[in-house]
């Protein structure tokens, strides 16, 4: 299993207002082959932690040319800053809650 983590710091309002935008996105990502799950922290401060989980690197490289639209149209619009990258790489401990990781 592979993770993409970002840091989302949104506009509340605008994120609000866009529920449709988000609800769409997140159709657009689950129907991407080897997507998994998204988990999303509430950090405060209107700040998101989120982990992409994909079965595999190829698959989330892969997703990349109609996640990349996606994003610049349905979510960019909303945050208050860009959206930061902190990581990838392959999941080593948990991925047992979804039936897909190591013990």
């Amino acid at each position: 299993m592979y993770a993409v983590v970002r840091l989302n710091t949104w506009d509340a309002a605008k994120r609000d207002a866009a529920a449709a935008d988000v609800a769409e996105f997140d159709r657009i990502h689950a129907e991407q082959p080897g997507f998994l799950e998204s988990l999303v922290v509430d950090l405060g401060g209107s700040r998101h932690l989120t982990v992409n989980l994909w079965e595999s690197e190829d698959q989330a490289t892969q997703a990349l040319p109609v996640m990349g639209p996606a994003v610049g149209r349905l979510l960019e619009p909303l945050l208050a800053q860009p959206s930061q990258l902190i990581g990838t790489g392959e999941v080593v401990q948990g991925g047992e809650v979804l039936g897909t990781g190591r013990a």
